[in-house]
C-alpha cells in the first residue's frame, strides 16, 4: 500500500498531507530509524508533529537537546531561526527544515546591518540579543539570551548599559528587576502583541478563579495582570507542580493544546476575543507550516537543508555557549 501511495505523491495526484496522518507517522517513524535521524520540536507545533519527536520543548531546551545529540541528522519542526541554531551548534550535521515558509515574524524586525548602525549609536555597549533572531543578526551579539534567562544574560554582560534586541516586551519585563539601564529594539511577536487586555479580561470573566500564566513576548497590559510570566517551559513545570484546577495560557495555541493533553485532569483555557466562535488571534502561521507530510517529505529527500557560512558561525556560536553556560530560570 505504501509504495502505491508513494508513487501518487510523484505522480502528483495527492500530496503527502492528504494521506492519513498514522500513515505519515508510521513512515516517518521508519525513516528516523534509517537515517539515523532525531526530530527536535517546539512546543507551538501542531498536536500530530509533537507525536513524531524526540524532543519537545522551548528554544532553550531544544538548543541544549542539539548539543548532546550523536545523531547525524536533525529535523527541525520550529522556525527557520531554530534550525539554524542548531546548525550553529552542530556544524557537521544535516540540519532539516521540513518548511522553508516556518520563519518568524519577530526575528524578522532586525538585521545585522541594522544592529551594526545601532551599536555605532551606543559605543560600548553590550548586546544581549534574543534567539529569536537569524544567524547574521547573532553573529553580532555579545550573548544570546532566551525568555528563560534573559535577566542573567543582562546581568552577565559587562557595563551597567545593555542593548536588549529585537523584543521590546522583553524589555519591559526585564527592565525592572536590573539596576542595569536596558535600551531596547523595537521589534515584537506579532502574535504575543495581539495579545491585549480587553482578551485578558473576557478570559477573567469566564474564568474567574484561573490561574493567569502569560510569555514575557506579552504586552505590558497583559503581564501586569498575571500571576506569573513564565516562558513555555516554565508554565508547563507550574501548571505541574500546582494544584490549582483552572489556568488562564496566554501564548501561542500550540501549548495551550499540549497542556490540555499532559493535565487532562485540570481545565486550561486560551486566549480568545469577545464574540468569535472560531479565532486564530493566538495561532502562529509560521508555525503551523510544519506537517507531518513535509517531515515525511524532509527526511526522504533531504529537504530543506539549512546552512550556516563558517565565519558568520563561529561568531554566533560563541554567543550562543555563553547562554548556555548560564543555565534557565523558568
Amino acid at each position: 500500500m505504501e509504495h502505491i501511495q508513494n508513487a501518487q505523491v510523484l505522480a502528483g495526484t495527492c500530496t503527502y498531507d492528504e494521506l492519513r496522518a498514522e500513515e505519515n507517522i508510521k513512515a516517518i517513524e521508519r525513516l528516523k530509524k534509517e537515517r539515523h535521524a532525531l526530530v527536535l520540536c517546539h512546543t507551538y507545533q501542531r498536536p500530530e508533529v509533537h507525536r513524531i519527536a524526540d524532543v519537545v520543548g522551548d528554544s532553550y531546551a531544544l538548543s541544549v537537546a542539539a548539543t548532546k545529540t550523536e545523531h547525524p541528522v536533525i529535523v527541525f519542526c520550529g522556525v527557520h531561526f531554530m534550525a539554524e541554531t542548531a546548525k550553529i551548534l552542530n556544524p557537521a550535521k544535516k540540519v532539516l527544515l521540513p518548511s522553508l515558509d516556518a520563519g518568524c515574524g519577530l526575528a524578522e524586525t532586525i538585521t545585522a546591518e541594522k544592529v551594526r548602525e545601532w551599536k555605532k549609536q551606543h559605543l560600548g555597549a553590550p548586546l544581549a540579543l534574543y534567539i529569536n533572531s537569524s544567524a547574521e543578526v547573532k553573529a553580532e551579539a555579545d550573548i544570546i539570551c532566551t525568555s528563560t534567562n534573559t535577566l542573567k544574560a543582562v546581568e552577565a554582560v559587562s557595563g551597567n548599559i545593555v542593548l536588549l534586541a529585537p523584543d521590546k516586551n522583553l524589555y519591559y519585563n526585564t527592565q525592572p528587576k536590573t539596576k542595569k539601564k536596558l535600551i531596547p529594539w523595537e521589534g515584537y511577536c506579532p502574535v504575543h502583541r495581539a495579545m491585549n487586555r480587553d482578551m485578558l479580561e473576557y478570559a477573567i470573566e469566564q474564568y474567574p478563579t484561573a490561574i493567569i500564566l502569560v510569555h514575557p513576548e506579552c504586552n505590558p497590559e497583559v503581564t501586569a495582570k498575571a500571576d506569573a510570566v513564565l516562558s513555555t517551559t516554565g508554565m508547563v513545570e507550574y501548571v505541574r507542580n500546582s494544584s490549582a484546577k483552572e489556568y488562564i495560557i496566554g501564548t501561542e495555541f500550540g501549548l495551550v493544546q499540549m497542556l490540555q493533553r499532559m493535565f487532562p485532569e485540570k481545565k486550561i483555557y486560551g486566549l480568545l476575543q469577545r464574540n468569535k466562535s472560531c479565532d486564530e488571534s493566538c495561532v502562529c502561521p509560521y508555525m503551523k507550516a510544519i506537517t507531518l507530510g513535509k517531515i515525511r517529505h524532509a527526511l526522504e529527500n533531504n529537504m530543506h537543508e539549512i546552512m550556516v557560512a563558517e565565519e558568520i558561525r563561529r561568531k554566533a556560536l560563541v554567543a550562543l555557549q555563553r547562554m548556555l553556560l548560564l543555565g534557565r530560570d523558568t
